[in-house]
């Protein structure tokens, strides 16, 4: 399994990302990682060989990305998988028919779908509640329950879970804590450090940063957890090609600086936002008006360019969607480029209707990733894309 470099904890947040889980090319002394695009490697002999045997196992760019990103976690192993589900369905294998998990209402609705559709057949139970609450979560454990999962900040309401108060719980009761920290990043949060047990991660997003790859992470300072992660990721082999953690492995070196970018965007569009009529409900754990506003400051370093707007009716919610220009209208989120989306038929169309609108996913919701170009392009995209009748 792959674990940190001595080296990968001792220098500042921006030069881990750069240099963290790297090492010297013994060929030609590559600068940057090379892309090992190979299923096998040749042994010495019989038990003996490099520390490669198959590349479903190991390979050394997928090795050099996943130490990379365990240093910005805080996290002493690190496992890349072929997807942000994938990482997911990595987690849940950790647990046996007849276990019990509390999930957070508002996941991503793929992990909501893969709970209830996959691993609910298969003997898990899951309870659902409204994560803001600590009390919610204490109130949904049963003597079966084995796992706390939760995202902060929510996709696509931007709730926010008290991480330390929920780490306290789960280790009170001795329960695993994962959690979901694709939108914060380890730029602006690291769940670790409040007592999480695993973060995952859909690579996909802000880590890669560019919408060409899809990938996971999962990330653990537990050994026992690791092993057993580890173990899952080899014997299920969903696992990412070599070219997909080199692209990932290119995005995280520039991660301070997007998320700086993605952050200063997210905070005036959002703020532009706040003065715009027909606009019922804004989320965004940026602005002091958002509820959760002192957590936000409390836990998190930024906060980043996800925003959620309830523009009051489904009709106008189209239009918005598919008038904006700068906006692409497409699934996904985390990329440079900016990019809108309709959640509720789109990336939580599986989640059931009454669940949706009982959280505030309503068909009047739109979801933006703010990207890094001008945000007065952005702002004057939106403007134009909100006036049409």
């Amino acid at each position: 399994m792959t674990q940190i470099l001595p080296d990968d904890v001792s220098h500042g947040f921006a030069t881990r990302a750069v240099h963290a889980g790297q090492v010297a090319d013994p060929l030609a002394g590559a600068v940057m990682t090379p892309i090992y695009q190979t299923s096998t490697y040749i042994q010495e002999g019989l038990g003996r060989h490099k520390g490669f045997e198959y590349a479903r196992t190991q390979n050394p760019t997928r090795q050099a990305l996943e130490r990379n990103v365990a240093s910005l976690e805080g996290a002493r192993h690190g496992f890349a998988f072929g997807s942000g589900l994938a990482a997911t369905d990595a987690i849940l294998k950790l647990f046996s028919s007849g276990d019990h998990v509390v999930c957070g209402e508002n996941v991503y609705g793929g992990t909501h779908r893969l709970m209830t559709h996959v691993y609910a057949r298969m003997g898990l139970t899951f309870t659902f509640v409204d994560m803001r609450d600590v009390g919610n979560i204490e109130r949904a454990l049963t003597p079966a329950t084995r796992m706390i999962f939760g995202e902060t900040p929510t996709n696509p309401m931007m709730f926010l879970t008290d991480l330390a108060a929920v780490g306290d719980l789960a280790q009170s009761r001795g329960l695993v804590f994962a959690v979901d920290n694709t939108f914060a990043t380890p730029c602006f949060q690291q769940p670790l450090s409040f007592g999480a047990d695993l973060v995952m991660h859909s690579t996909t997003k802000y880590l890669n940063g560019h919408s060409d790859m899809v990938g996971g992470l999962v990330l653990t300072s537990r050994d026992d957890l690791a092993e057993k992660i580890g173990f899952l990721q080899n014997a299920s082999g969903a696992v990412p090609g070599p070219m997909d953690c080199w692209l990932a492995l290119r995005g995280t070196k520039t991660l301070p600086l997007r998320m700086l970018q993605h952050d200063t965007n997210g905070r005036k569009v959002a703020q532009w936002l706040t003065t715009q009529p027909g606009i019922t409900h804004l989320y965004y754990p940026g602005l002091p008006s958002h509820p959760q506003h002192d957590l936000a400051c409390r836990q998190m370093k930024g906060f980043g360019g996800m925003i959620s707007l309830d523009v009051g009716d489904p009709g106008r919610a189209r239009r918005v969607v598919e008038a904006t220009k700068i906006f692409r209208l497409a699934e996904s989120l985390g990329g440079v480029e900016s990019l809108i989306g309709h959640p509720a038929s789109m990336t939580h169309a599986s989640v059931p209707a009454a669940m949706r609108n009982a959280m505030g996913l309503t068909d009047s919701l739109v979801r933006l990733s703010c990207g890094i170009e001008e945000a007065d392009d952005l702002i004057e995209d939106l403007a134009q894309a909100l006036a049409v009748k």
